[in-house]
C-alpha cells in the first residue's frame, strides 16, 4: 500500500517548515534516507530524507508552501505497486462515464472574497492550513502580480512576504520583547593598544589559516568578565521562579546575511584560544551565509555578542537573543580626542551597548560588567595574564 511520508519533527520546537526544493519528481526510484526534499525552518535550511526505498507517488505540496510538522510531503509506493485505481461507475444501463474526483474546498469568507477580487478558482489552489484549507498567503503565492496593489494615498507600495529567517527574526525579537525586563547600559573603551596588537599579529595568524578580527578579543573579554558576573551568564525559568547560572560558557555571535540575522553558537569560548576562535568565527559565519549551517549550531548560548559597528553603527539597544538574559553590542570604532595619561591624544575609542534583563540582575551589576570588560580592552595582556 502506499505509504504517507509525512514532515518529520525537526526539533526545537518547529511547528512548520516552508517547501524550499523538492530533490525527487513523481515516478523517480528512491533509497532508504535518500534525500527528497530541502525545506527551510525559522533557523535553517535543511534535506529531508526519505524513511523507506520505492517508487515516488503524488507531490502533495508545491516549493514555497509552508507545511505543518505531520502534515503529508509526499507518498511512497512500493516497485511493482500499481497506482491505486477508483473502481468504475456502473448503472442500469452499464458503465457510466467517470467524473472527475472533486476536492473539498475549505476557506474563509475572507479568503473567497479575496479570490473573488484577484480572479483565482479557489478549486485550483492547494491550501496549506489545516485541513488543506486556503490561506490569504496561498493566494498571494499562486497570484501575486493579479492581486490588487495597496496604495498610500499618494503611491503604491510593495508587498514582501514574511518568509524564512525574516520570519525566525521577527518571531525572535517579539519573543525577547514580551519575555524579558530589558535595559541597556552603554560604555565607551579606548582599544588603542589592541587595535595596534592586532595589526602586528595580523599576519602571523593569517598565515596559520584564520582571519584576525576584533571579535575573538570581544569574546575573551567578554568571556573573562562573565566569570566574575556570573548572573549575565544565565536564563530564567518563570515557572520556577528560578535563575540557571551557567557554568560554561557557549556565546551566540550575530552574523548578517543575505536572507536575514542568524546567531551560530562558539562553544566553550573558555577553553579556547584568540586564533582558535577566530577561525571557528570564520567558519560558522560563512556556513550561516550559505545557508548550510545545521540547526545543533545555532541552539544553546549562554549569551551573545552582535558586532554592528562593522556596519557602521556607534551606539544601540541590542535585543536580548531569549532565553539567554544579556547581550553585549559593538559599535563603530573611530578615532577621537582621549585623555591619555594626563594628556590629550588621538585615541582609538570602541562604544560598547549592554542589553540585559532586570529581572536577573541589577544596573550595579551590568555596569561593572561593562567596567571589567573595558578593562580588559583597554589593557588585552589582561586576557592572557589570567588565562587559563
Amino acid at each position: 500500500m502506499p505509504f504517507d511520508f509525512k514532515l518529520p519533527d525537526l526539533g526545537e520546537g518547529i511547528t512548520e517548515a516552508e517547501l524550499r526544493k523538492w530533490l525527487v519528481k513523481e515516478g523517480d526510484t528512491v533509497r532508504e534516507h535518500q534525500p527528497v526534499a530541502e525545506v527551510e525552518t525559522d533557523k535553517a535550511v535543511v534535506e529531508v530524507p526519505s524513511p523507506r526505498g520505492g517508487r515516488v507517488g503524488r507531490l502533495a505540496r508545491r516549493e514555497g508552501e509552508t507545511v505543518e510538522v505531520g502534515a503529508t510531503l509526499f507518498t511512497i509506493e512500493e516497485e511493482g505497486e500499481a497506482p491505486p485505481e477508483r473502481p468504475k461507475s456502473v448503472g442500469i444501463v452499464g458503465e457510466l462515464p467517470e467524473a472527475e474526483e472533486e476536492r473539498e474546498i475549505i476557506a474563509t469568507p475572507l479568503v473567497r472574497k479575496l479570490a473573488r477580487e484577484r480572479g483565482i478558482d479557489l478549486a485550483t489552489v492547494r491550501g496549506s492550513g489545516p485541513r488543506g484549507s486556503i490561506t490569504p498567503d496561498d493566494l498571494q503565492r499562486i497570484s501575486p502580480s493579479s492581486a490588487p496593489q495597496p496604495t498610500e494615498s499618494f503611491s503604491p507600495v510593495k508587498l514582501v512576504p514574511l518568509r524564512g529567517v525574516r520570519r525566525a527574526v521577527a518571531r525572535n525579537v517579539m519573543a525577547s520583547q514580551r519575555n524579558t525586563a530589558f535595559v541597556t547600559g552603554m560604555e565607551e573603551a579606548d582599544i588603542t593598544e589592541l587595535w595596534e596588537l592586532r595589526r602586528r599579529e595580523l599576519g602571523a595568524v593569517e598565515a596559520r589559516g584564520a582571519h584576525l578580527t576584533f571579535l575573538p578579543f570581544f569574546i575573551k573579554a567578554v568571556q573573562h568578565a562573565l566569570q566574575q558576573h556570573p548572573y549575565l551568564n544565565a536564563t530564567i525559568d518563570d515557572a520556577a521562579e528560578t535563575i540557571i547560572i551557567k557554568r560554561h560558557y557557549h556565546f551566540g555571535i550575530a552574523v548578517e546575511t543575505p536572507d536575514g540575522l542568524m546567531v551560530p553558537v562558539i562553544r566553550d569560548v573558555d577553553r579556547k584560544s584568540i586564533i582558535e576562535l577566530a577561525a571557528e568565527i570564520q567558519e560558522l559565519g560563512s556556513k550561516a551565509r550559505k545557508r548550510t549551517i545545521s540547526l545543533d549550531e545555532l541552539k544553546g548560548s549562554t549569551f551573545t555578542l552582535t558586532n554592528y559597528g562593522h556596519f557602521g553603527g556607534v551606539f544601540a539597544t541590542p535585543i536580548i537573543n531569549w532565553p539567554d538574559v544579556a547581550i553585549l553590542g559593538f559599535g563603530r570604532i573611530g578615532e577621537r580626542p582621549w585623555i591619555h595619561k594626563g594628556q590629550i591624544a588621538i585615541r582609538r575609542i570602541l562604544p560598547l551597548s549592554l542589553t540585559f534583563d532586570h529581572r536577573v540582575t541589577d544596573g550595579a551589576d551590568a555596569a561593572q560588567f561593562l567596567l571589567k570588560v573595558v578593562a580588559y580592552l583597554e589593557d588585552p595582556a589582561l586576557l592572557f595574564i589570567e588565562s587559563t
